[in-house]
């Protein structure tokens, strides 16, 4: 089953209706569940979530998606780390977040090339963006 990592500025795309990126957000997330592909996302990006909605939407909505969380977890591991910063050493034109770049090795550890996410930096670092169309 092929599986996709979804990003932070996916999840936020699907919950925040206001986003201009909401109905593409959910259309592709259907198109996924149709196609019955495998989604998942790193505990960094679920902390990143979780900090991001709070502060935009409010810690209500912040709990409710966390505790409605039914995706995948990958735990990230030491060795992520370490080659989450020689990404972010190596890549010194880029504005890689560390949660940009521990995505990025754990990505390459569990050999996923497909990011559900609205962030040029993963097309940037090589993977492929997921759009309809694939």
């Amino acid at each position: 089953m092929e599986k996709i990592m979804v990003d932070t500025s996916a999840i936020y795309a699907l919950l925040d209706r206001f986003d201009n990126l909401h109905q593409k957000a959910v259309s592709l997330l259907r198109e996924i569940s149709r196609k019955q592909l495998m989604v998942m996302l790193t505990d960094f990006i679920v902390a990143e979530c979780h900090a991001l909605l709070s502060s935009r939407l409010g810690p209500e909505i912040a709990r409710a998606w966390l505790k409605g969380l039914c995706w995948p977890v990958e735990r990230v591991t030491e060795k992520d780390e370490q080659r989450a910063k020689e990404i972010i050493f190596t890549y010194v034109d880029k504005a890689f977040s560390y949660t940009d770049a521990i995505t990025f090795a754990v990505m390459e550890r569990l050999g996923i090339s497909t990011a559900l996410a609205f962030d040029q930096h993963f097309s940037q670092y090589g993977f492929v963006l997921y759009n309809i169309d694939k």
